[in-house]
């Protein structure tokens, strides 16, 4: 079975994964070939966005949650994923442009309704483990409220 590699949202479900983000990506072009979009049943990410896991929502829409993160480093930090099993960037179609660009939307209006919209605010996506990813489910940051230096990491 197919599983993210969220180490600590893998705690609050109190089971360790071994994912592959080659086995997502395979799982995510059949389910494109044959018409299925079925969520990944062991991804946080999916259960959050099937409404399965109790998050401190931000704002939600049929295609996108955004919620609080559980480790904030910032004082505004909130995830912002599309409901679709997506496992990331390198993962993408043509067909998920458009759901890409309503994340980076709703990543701005959150961050008008969190009030960081004028002084500012970063909306980041890791891709791979090398680059910090953890779940392997698409996810943008949203992090302001506080000078962000740079370069990050």
């Amino acid at each position: 079975m197919i599983s993210c590699t969220g180490r600590s949202f893998c705690a609050l479900l109190r089971r360790s994964c071994q994912a592959s983000p080659l086995e997502d990506y395979r799982q995510l072009r059949y389910n494109r070939r044959y018409g299925e979009d079925k969520r990944m049943e062991d991804c946080i990410f999916c259960r959050i966005g099937a409404g399965q896991v109790p998050v401190r929502l931000a704002y939600q829409d049929e295609q996108v949650v955004a919620f609080h993160d559980l480790n904030p480093q910032a004082p505004v930090h909130v995830l912002i994923i599309p409901r679709r099993h997506l496992p990331g960037v390198k993962e993408m179609a043509p067909e998920d442009e458009p759901l890409v660009g309503h994340l980076l939307r709703v990543g701005s209006l959150v961050a008008q309704q969190l009030e960081v919209g004028e002084s500012g605010f970063r909306l980041v996506t890791n891709s791979g483990p090398d680059a910090g990813q953890s779940v392997m489910h698409l996810h943008f940051h949203l992090l302001g409220g506080r000078p962000l230096g740079w370069p990050p990491g």
